[in-house]
This record gives C-alpha cells, structure tokens and sequence, in this order.
C-alpha cells in the first residue's frame, strides 16, 4: 500500500501524471496500429481531465490503487490480433514502469549534484510510487484491467471466451474487494520490490 506521509499538494500532480501517461501510452499505440478510433475520441492527449475517471481516482488516492477512464480501441483494425492486443495492453503498464524509473534517476541525479528540494522530494517520490503500484495494478489479470488483456490473449481462444464470461460479471466487486482487504498489497509488493531493486541495482551503477 501507498503509506508515504506527504500533502494532497504532491499527490495529486504525481497522480495526474501517472494516468494521463499511462492511457496517452494505449492510445498511441493502438493508433500506431492502425486504429483511429483514439484520435477520434480525443485521447491522443496529454490532458489529465480526458482520462480521469472520479472513482478510479478516488480508490487510488484512498486505498492506493485504482484506474483511469479506459481508451477505446478498436482491434479490427490491427493486423496481428492477439500479438497487437498485447502491445496495446502493455503500453499503460509500460509507460508507468518508465516513468517510476525516470523519477528515481531524478531523485538520484538531482540528490547527487544537491538540488533535491524536500518539495521536488516529495512529488518525485510520489511520481515514483504512484507509477509503479499502477503499473502492477494493471497487470492484475482481472477484467478490465489490462492484465486480463494479455492473459485473453495468450490463451486459446474457447479459454479466453470462458475466462472473460465467468469473471467479468463479478470483476469489479473482486476489484473493490481486494482493494479495500489489502490482498492486494499482498499480491503486488513481490513484483514492485522486485522492479525496484532492479531499477536501483542499475542505477546504482551511475550513482
């Protein structure tokens, strides 16, 4: 869980931040692939209010995860379905993992030449949790998350099918019951220990 004691001031531009790349990133890609249907829904766009989802960002700032209003894509248009779908998916996750390493970088880099104010600390630091709890967030295979994506997209097609019509009824209630329990805490923090000690042993080797 997100515990790091610091005002609404630093949370919310790091928060901002962390979703409008990480939907920007899907629809990028997807229109990199051929689909208009991003650029036509006018999220080919850094503007936070056009991937803000209210209760998304509510559960985000309360329990430390949530979710932003999901791009629309339109995979007809892709020429290798499931390969292109897993691209997409992975995009948000993607972006968020760099940019949780491009806010440590800043953190080091700017801590070794000593311009590291508290305040630009503080939304680095929150750039840097925000970005990486929401990429392994996403990674969940949970419908509608974009885990569930990748997963539907590297099962057989009949497992896919059945997959997404047993869970997806219930998703969000599974969603809102892991949150609010902190299983999901429990599920993430391996891989977000994990990536951060990856991202600080080669770091570590600038710094």
């Amino acid at each position: 869980m997100l515990s790091l004691d610091s005002g609404i001031l630093f949370r919310v531009p790091a928060l901002l931040i962390a979703i409008t790349v990480h939907e920007y990133a899907h629809g990028q890609v997807s229109y990199s692939l051929g689909d208009p249907t991003p650029k036509l829904e006018g999220r080919l766009t850094m503007n936070p209010l056009a991937h803000l989802d209210i209760l998304g960002a509510i559960m985000l700032v309360l329990v430390g995860f949530g979710w932003a209003k999901p791009v629309g894509v339109n995979p007809s248009y892709y020429k290798n379905y499931k390969q292109d779908i897993m691209k997409v998916a992975f995009a948000g996750p993607g972006a968020n993992l760099l940019l949780c390493f491009l806010a440590t970088f800043l953190i080091l880099f700017l801590g070794k030449l000593g311009f590291l104010s508290q305040g630009v600390y503080q939304f680095l630091r929150w750039l840097q949790l925000y970005n990486v709890w929401f990429a392994f967030f996403n990674l969940i295979p949970i419908p509608p998350l974009d885990g569930s994506k990748i997963l539907m997209a590297l099962l057989p097609s009949q497992r896919a099918y059945a997959y997404e019509q047993t869970i997806a009824p219930y998703s969000m209630y599974i969603l809102i019951a892991i949150c609010f329990t902190g299983i999901v805490s429990t599920i993430i923090t391996p891989f977000v220990t994990l990536y951060m000690g990856l991202v600080n042993l080669v770091l570590g080797v600038l710094f």
